[in-house]
């Protein structure tokens, strides 16, 4: 056996991009039908992942691929928390 580790892999729902796990943002839907976004990829919930970019994420809003990936109606003003905590990790 090879002590290569194997990298996951994840799709921006917004680009279709593959790209390492750790190079995107995770954004989770709660059991409490919230919608965050996941900075750490450990807390408990369904989780879609994005890239670091708010094309992406306007990308995934008009597509509707995080309401696909997530299954749950996502309101706009959710777009709006998720675009300016973007922002911030930019």
């Amino acid at each position: 056996m090879s002590g290569i580790k194997k990298i996951p892999q994840r799709q921006c729902t917004g680009c279709g991009a593959l790209k390492n796990k750790k190079e995107m943002i995770r954004v989770i839907k709660t059991p409490e039908e919230a919608i965050i976004i996941d900075a750490t990829g450990k807390k408990n919930g369904r989780g879609a992942y994005i890239c670091k970019s708010l094309e992406c994420l306007r990308k995934a809003a008009k597509s509707k691929g995080l309401e696909r990936s997530l299954k749950v109606s996502i309101p706009h003003e959710v777009y709006e928390a998720l675009e300016k905590e973007l922002n911030g990790l930019e």
